[in-house]
């Protein structure tokens, strides 16, 4: 090689060299400008949890999840378990707005009872995340299904099994829960949105079970005893509907009785649709529903606009389930995220 080619060789080596060198320094410079402020949005905060009752596969799902990840941000999570008492829900909320944490997400266990103090409580500076049963007051986020649209849905589905087009006798019974809770007081209100559009269906029974199995199985025994050709039932919640097709099994109607229910999709559901204690289950993915608090609360922390001044309804996506849908891994075990609570 000549005089020059060493020379052009030398030369390309010191521009490669260059850009070499400039791009580690380009990388070492390289950051997220927007993940510190973020993430000092987060540290150190409190959230206090409030479900109607830590003992039940839904709420056990939501605070798990946002559990986890509040501790994974260095926030602190704390939880109360009012075991289905609207009074002492009353009290635990009225004693967090005094600790005054950072956010509360709880659970209505109706419209009325903690609408003053979900008020106050965005007034005083907490942010506040209502999950499943939507209050008479809104607040930072409702994170749950579109209740309503999913009372449609249940009632167009059960119009193909019981409806004009049918050889059935158009006989439907409706199993509430607490009727004024958002679950079902929604639910029924979408349900008979599309039934008063179809004179041919009969509600022959519409009851409030207040999320009691046994209560659901009682309505529904004496629905099918007045109405043995009875058509199709539809309950609110899964966790009471197991009384409901307990009622139907135990009347030889199994499999007769076209039977609609929804839920979390938590093992249960899975268990009830494959021993056909459920015709089909609207599934609205309890674990889903806690990213979406956990959402909620980054999106309320971050935003700097202060409690209650941004306020948003997150409807959870509804998938429908039959006994052909139950797969390994379809429905999710509470028992994972019972255990992050203790």
């Amino acid at each position: 090689m000549g005089r020059n080619g060493l020379v052009k060789l030398a030369a390309t080596a010191a521009v490669a060299l260059a850009i070499g060198a400039s791009a580690v320094g380009a990388a070492d410079d390289m950051n997220d400008p927007y993940r510190e402020p973020a993430i000092s949005s987060l540290a150190g905060k409190k959230i206090a949890y409030l479900p109607i009752s830590i003992g039940f596969d839904l709420a056990q799902a939501w605070g798990g999840v946002v559990k986890t990840e509040a501790e994974r941000y260095g926030m602190s999570f704390s939880s109360q378990d009012p075991n289905w008492n609207t009074d002492a829900m009353a009290q635990g909320m009225t004693a967090l707005i005094a600790e005054h944490p950072d956010v509360i997400v709880t659970q209505n266990p109706d419209m009325q009872s903690l609408a003053r103090l979900l008020k106050q409580a965005n007034a005083e500076g907490i942010v506040v995340v209502q999950l499943n049963m939507q209050g008479a007051v809104q607040t930072d986020a409702f994170v749950g299904p579109d209740f309503i649209a999913m009372g449609e849905q249940a009632a167009n589905m059960m119009l193909k099994k019981c409806g004009a087009d049918t050889q059935t006798s158009h006989k439907v019974a409706i199993v509430q829960g607490v009727l004024t809770g958002g679950v079902s007081y929604y639910q029924v209100q979408g349900m008979m949105k599309v039934f008063n559009e179809h004179p041919e269906i009969q509600i022959v029974s519409s009851q409030a079970a207040d999320w009691d199995a046994s209560k659901a199985r009682a309505i529904t025994e004496t629905a099918l005893q007045q109405h043995p050709d009875l058509c199709g039932v539809i309950d609110v919640w899964d966790g009471q509907g197991i009384g409901t097709g307990a009622a139907i099994k135990q009347a030889g109607k199994q499999g007769q009785v076209y039977f609609i229910t929804s839920g979390g999709g938590a093992q249960s559901m899975c268990d009830g649709l494959a021993d056909g204690t459920y015709s089909a289950a609207i599934n609205y993915n309890a674990p889903g529903m806690g990213r979406d608090a956990w959402t909620s609360i980054m999106i309320a922390l971050q935003n700097n606009q202060g409690a209650g001044a941004i306020k948003t309804q997150i409807y959870s996506p509804t998938r429908v389930m039959t006994k052909e849908d139950v797969k390994e891994g379809s429905c999710w075990d509470p028992q994972q995220y019972a255990k992050i609570l203790r």
